[in-house]
């Protein structure tokens, strides 16, 4: 019944799709104020999602498989946290997942923007719209969550263990506010360009969505970084894997548009980049979307298997693109010549640099994650591109982007000096000091780590020092440049300083190093739920005499029939003790995974720390200056 509700919500919300748009084009030029129908129109739409959602979610806590996502995703011995979770942890929740934040975020955008002009209100509805009637169409085409299975099965297939997680549970919903933020930006950027409406309080006024849509996503990231980090066994954080990197991408052109609309807010320039900035961001969050829920960036033959569904995919990204440029190259008037006038040492000039950097990383990570499918489309070659690519074309580029992240912010608008040249010059010498006293006596690259890691200490002491010297003045800039220069000193120190140790034990038995010993104590079992624990202990002893008790897990699931692996991770303030076992096959033995990894919570801390940088902008105005 539930799931009958839920399609029917999906068929009325398409159609109040059709009248919203008919009332928009009608009230376009009928009068001075939005009319009150076509905002009731809009939450009559919303509420239709909501019902729709709320029937696809009430399957699957009552366990419907009768519904074909149920079936797919479920089964009846799955937690009732995960039960509901699993709504949105397949293609078609998701999408309506998507959906519902669509329409929800049109309807508040309406709400909060009364002293916006009347047409540019309604043509950021239209366009939204469009996006809106495109993805009703895709679900109820190609994307069904509804769809009936008959015979009724007595058991679902069951939910993929390592998505039976409270990270991964929360983690696809907070993604999806970052990333379907960047629709109202997007609709409303053509919306101001079509208007002529791309003044400074129209980027006051898009910089909330633009904070609002970056803090989520930068939250989501996070999520998705600390349950790998625990989750999958190998005890790192970011793999530079293609899932990872299209989350990665739109953030990029995000943090980009941040520091442009800004730009905007104060001198209204840089009009062109806010615009295309815009597009890109939402493009790319939509890719990303469909990219790992289709599946192509598994298996480029995604789109054989089901070719409607790829198909529509591509048509409406098309749509979309087209739409976008065509508009952006027909409406959009270029800034005044005057006003184009950049100097060398000015704060202008530093946030331009700054995008330029920032659009050469997106682009790397693009060229990673694109190559590889379009090669195993055009040659039927299978390649993967890791860390190394990554790393080579990025690392030497951060040096100068950090360095201009320190000095940038010190500059003045128009044209600027360079002022408190000494404190500038003695913090360099003090960060290359002690950059050399810490490479020194390690076997690693003397000069590049010497360098990467002076420039993430440089920009650590200018932004600790502005704390004190500006008071409250920038705050937020402050906090995200000092948090950013936390995050990349964490990750170097964690890199640099980080020891495993890997190994095959049989119960009773110790390892012996020179500086470590690990004593594998005994091995203990649980029943739980929906799956069977095996808990080993294990006694590991440092060189200092510190002794911890480590308790990793191997879980054996009973639907699907899966045995996966749970890291025992022991955390303080500078270091992460991590372990992992698992089966050797046809063997007495377990492999121990053991690790020693520095500085990772404060890789967590600055990414919080980064989040609350953009709340700051959000609820302290006078912190904006």
């Amino acid at each position: 019944m539930s799931s009958l509700i839920g399609y029917y919500s999906l068929i009325f919300g398409v159609s109040v799709s059709i009248l919203v748009i008919f009332f928009s084009i009608k009230n376009f030029n009928d009068t001075q104020k939005l009319d009150t129908k076509v905002i009731s129109l809009v939450f009559l739409q919303l509420l239709f999602v909501i019902i729709s959602f709320s029937g696809l979610i009430l399957s699957f806590v009552n366990s419907d498989f009768s519904n074909e996502t149920v079936f797919n995703h479920s089964h009846t011995t799955k937690p009732l946290f995960y039960k509901i979770s699993g709504t949105w942890g397949n293609h078609e929740g998701s999408l309506l997942l998507w959906l519902l934040v669509l329409t929800l975020f049109i309807f508040i955008f309406l709400l909060r923007s009364k002293k916006q002009p009347k047409q540019y209100k309604i043509l950021t509805l239209l366009f939204q719209q469009i996006i809106i009637v495109g993805f009703f169409i895709f679900l109820i085409q190609t994307s069904n969550p509804f769809n009936h299975v008959f015979p009724v099965p007595k058991e679902g297939l069951g939910l993929n263990p390592i998505l039976q997680d409270p990270a991964l549970a929360i983690h696809p919903p907070i993604l999806y506010l970052g990333y379907v933020g960047t629709s109202i930006i997007f609709s409303s950027a053509l919306a101001a360009v079509c208007s002529n409406n791309i003044t400074k309080m129209w980027a006051s006024h898009i910089k909330k969505w633009v904070l609002v849509s970056w803090i989520f996503l930068t939250l989501g990231i996070l999520l998705g970084s600390v349950w790998a980090y625990y989750e999958l066994g190998w005890g790192g954080f970011w793999f530079w894997d293609p899932v990872e990197n299209v989350s990665l991408m739109p953030w990029f052109a995000l943090t980009t548009l941040l520091h442009c609309v800004l730009v905007l807010e104060k001198k209204l320039i840089l009009t062109s980049w806010v615009v295309v900035l815009s597009i890109a961001t939402f493009t790319l969050s939509m890719c990303g979307t469909f990219l790992v829920r289709s599946g192509i960036l598994n298996s480029v033959h995604t789109f054989a298997n089901d070719p409607e569904r790829g198909f529509y995919i591509l048509i409406f990204l098309f749509i979309l693109i087209f739409l976008s440029f065509f508009i952006f190259l027909i409406f959009h008037k270029s800034e005044n010549n005057n006003s184009k006038t950049f100097y060398l040492l000015s704060k202008e000039t530093s946030i331009l640099v700054n995008n330029w950097f920032m659009m050469y990383f997106l682009s790397v990570v693009l060229i990673g994650t694109i190559y590889p499918i379009f090669l195993e489309v055009i040659s039927s070659q299978k390649i993967s591109v890791g860390p190394p690519f990554f790393n080579k074309l990025i690392l030497p580029f951060l040096i100068p982007f950090m360095l201009a992240m320190a000095i940038g912010p010190k500059l003045k608008w128009i044209k600027s000096d360079i002022e408190d040249k000494i404190y500038l010059i003695s913090f360099f010498v003090i960060s290359l000091i002690l950059s050399v006293l810490i490479i020194r006596n390690l076997d690693i690259n003397f000069l590049y780590n010497t360098i990467l890691i002076t420039a993430a200490f440089y920009l650590f002491f200018i932004t600790l020092r502005d704390f004190f010297h500006k008071k409250y003045r920038n705050l937020s800039q402050i906090t995200a440049h000092f948090s950013f220069s936390i995050l990349i000193l964490s990750i170097l120190f964690n890199n640099i300083f980080s020891s495993e140790v890997i190994t095959n034990l049989k119960i009773n038995e110790t390892y012996q190093a020179q500086n470590l010993k690990i004593n594998f104590e005994s091995i203990e079992q649980e029943n739980k739920q929906n799956f069977k624990a095996i808990i080993g202990k294990f006694i590991v002893e440092d060189q200092s005499g510190l002794i911890e008790v480590m308790q990793p897990e191997l879980r054996i699931y009973n639907q699907p029939n899966i045995v996966t692996s749970e890291a025992d991770i022991k955390t303080n303030m500078f270091t992460d003790k991590f372990m992992t076992m698992n089966y050797v096959q046809n063997q007495d033995y377990f492999n121990i995974r053991y690790q020693a990894k520095p500085f990772m919570i404060w890789i967590w801390i600055s990414t919080i720390l980064l989040c609350f940088s953009g709340c700051l902008s959000l609820i302290r105005k006078k912190y904006e200056n």
